[in-house]
């Protein structure tokens, strides 16, 4: 069925309120709902996927809409689901409402529905008409369809340098280069990722939290993870000592069992080691995946981030430039990579850029 003029409207609207529960709702995804009457085009119910992953964004919307929603037509970001797990099938609320018009962004490439969604609506007599805006949509729940498809979450490495690609002067000293609204920008950033992980180099030096302290966003800290092949992570580090308060996750080749850091609240687990000894990057994130995770942010250092380019598992970067210069005795913000050539370089393409004070944030998608 070909879509309507006010389809791509009315779908934007819907992808606006799916990206309100990124960071919030896995292992499900993001999804975005709204009902609309067909005669005027009037928003009679919206809603987007609750924290916790339920209730779905149908079920909300189409509670907000109440018996207006007959014969009215929904737009929703994804394609329905047809599978009863926690909540009954959207597919079923959707033709118990009565609706007479589906529009869809794309397919679920989940097994249970893909496409079967689509078939009960369909068979139900509902006109069903799909792949409006599915480039976009694909783009927000990048996390949920690489979860299901490649069994490993979205990654995405965040970096904070001079404009020479520093991190830190020749001292050591790196707080902080960039300036308040970029830091708080990067706050915004946990708050929409599952999981943020870092080294236990940068675990050791700065002793972080990793949370997000966003006034009004204190609650949507992701699970923490370090990589710490040694078990080296002090049982007195902030991170260990709020384990019970915010989900820590310790990765270890270590024979060592960690038992201070589990009475803490912390988790360990350990997994093959890489060729330098390091937990290899592949086994960690087909367990976050395993866990539901679909989006991780990756802070550093600059070995880890190296790791990930390496192995080719940088999904985006979204990369955050002071207006300053630290000199080549600096610290980088990338560590050694493995491409000799430059045409073996891990390659990217810029998205947008916005301007947060002094400093400029620029995102980027890898090309491959």
């Amino acid at each position: 069925m070909t879509e309507k003029p006010d389809d791509l409207r009315h779908m934007r609207h819907a992808l606006a309120l799916a990206a309100r529960g990124l960071g919030q709702v896995a292992p499900n995804p993001a999804v975005g709902c709204v009902i609309v009457a067909p005669e005027n085009g009037r928003v009679l119910g919206r809603g987007w996927t609750q924290p916790g992953g339920r209730p779905h964004a149908e079920t909300v919307a189409l509670a907000e809409a109440g018996e207006a929603a007959r014969a009215a037509t929904a737009y929703v970001t994804l394609e329905p689901c047809a599978h009863h797990g926690a909540t009954p099938p959207c597919a079923e609320a959707l033709i118990r409402a009565g609706v007479a018009r589906v529009v869809a962004a794309v397919q679920d490439p989940d097994p249970r529905v893909r496409g079967q969604g689509f078939a009960m609506l369909r068979a139900a007599g509902i006109v069903v008409t799909t792949n409006v805006l599915a480039k976009e949509s694909e783009a927000l729940n990048e996390g949920f369809f690489r979860k299901v498809t490649v069994s490993r979450p979205l990654v995405t490495l965040k970096l904070a340098q001079s404009l020479d690609g520093r991190t830190a002067s020749a001292s050591g000293e790196s707080q902080w280069i960039t300036g308040e609204a970029a830091r708080a920008y990067g706050h915004l950033l946990r708050a929409r990722h599952d999981a943020i992980l870092i080294g236990s180099e940068t675990a050791l030096k700065d002793d972080p939290s990793l949370t997000c302290r966003l006034p009004g966003l204190e609650g949507r800290s992701p699970v923490r993870v370090v990589l710490d092949s040694r078990l080296r992570l002090s049982e007195w580090s902030k991170l260990v000592q709020t384990a019970k308060e915010v989900p820590t996750v310790i990765f270890t080749t270590s024979a060592g069992e960690g038992g201070a850091l589990k009475v803490c609240g912390a988790e360990v687990i350990r997994v093959q080691p890489d060729p330098r000894g390091q937990p290899d990057l592949g086994a960690v994130l087909r367990e976050l995946a395993g866990r539901g995770i679909t989006r991780l942010l990756v802070e550093g250092g600059a070995i880890v981030h190296a790791s990930f380019l390496n192995r080719g598992l940088a999904d985006r970067l979204e990369v955050f430039t002071a207006p300053t210069v630290l000199g080549g005795a600096g610290h980088p913000a990338v560590g050694a990579l493995a491409a000799l050539a430059l045409g073996e370089a891990p390659g990217f393409k810029r998205m947008g850029t916005r301007e947060l004070g002094p400093d400029l944030l620029e995102s980027y998608a890898a090309t491959a």
